[in-house]
């Protein structure tokens, strides 16, 4: 049986990647956008949906199941990114990343739950971010807005496991998208202390997403997940020193980790 697939967030870059990826391979693969009608070029059902309106959720979730009559795996894909120094960025704007990344993403869990125990089983796939698992200078918020969401989602994993659905994380690092287009950005302030290094920092991110990884290596991770009896709870897709930096986090002192960090970020 074709698994019936959603994907929030398939609009563009990763999303529709693997979106068109799992349809390729046979699954029926329902993806989101806010805005369907303005959307081209793509070979999936694309639905509304926007994970910070609740009766959009269960508008589009309603419409997979009276259709489809299951739902078996969800591809927790739709985010926003912001940049920043913590002391420049405009407390609202941060509220807003965190309301799409996490409780958008909550959202939609809390909405697909009720139907995945019905039938027994299901997967939850968040896709969250490398960044999540430690700080970064001018991204803070986004750092912390991922790491949220993989904290909720090991909550998660242990209170749906009796009702024989899996719930993962999988965290990319820079990927080619045009993510870096759709980020809110804190203005560079003329009287801004961090001025300098904060744009000499947006001018590395931007590099960073344009020599990133193609994102069919995100689709081809998430097809094994999804036909993998007993997925991990934790997967990185990434270059080797991106996935590597997680592993020295837990093995260096935190002064010394800091230091490689502000190296890095020429702080």
């Amino acid at each position: 049986m074709s698994k019936v697939v959603l994907i929030t967030g398939a609009s563009s870059g990763i999303g529709k990647s693997v979106a068109t990826f799992l349809q390729d391979k046979g699954c029926k693969v329902y993806g989101t956008s806010r805005n369907p009608k303005n959307i081209k070029d793509f070979t999936f059902e694309l639905i509304a949906l926007d994970v910070l309106k609740l009766d959009t959720i269960s508008n589009a979730i309603n419409y997979i199941i009276q259709k489809e009559g299951r739902l078996d795996v969800l591809v927790n894909n739709a985010g926003m990114g912001i940049t920043g120094p913590v002391e420049d960025t405009p407390t609202e704007e941060m509220r807003a990343v965190f309301n799409t990344n996490l409780f958008g993403a909550i959202d939609v869990m809390k909405a697909v739950l009720p139907q995945m125990r019905s039938q027994k089983s299901g997967i939850i796939i968040n896709v969250t971010s490398i960044a999540g698992y430690m700080g970064l200078p001018f991204r803070g918020l986004y750092s912390a807005s991922k790491g949220a969401l993989e904290t909720v989602t090991e909550a998660v994993s242990m209170e749906v496991q009796n009702f024989g659905i899996k719930a993962v994380n999988i965290a990319p690092g820079d990927f080619a998208t045009n993510i870096a287009a759709g980020r809110y950005h804190t203005p560079v302030f003329k009287n801004s202390a961090y001025k300098q290094k904060y744009q000499e920092n947006l001018d590395l991110m931007d590099a960073h997403v344009d020599d990133g990884m193609d994102p069919i290596e995100m689709a081809k991770s998430i097809y094994k997940i999804i036909n993998t009896k007993k997925p991990k709870l934790h997967y990185k897709v990434g270059n080797f020193m991106q996935k590597f930096s997680i592993a020295l986090k837990r093995i260096l002192p935190d002064r010394i980790y800091e230091r490689l960090l502000m190296n890095h970020y020429k702080l």
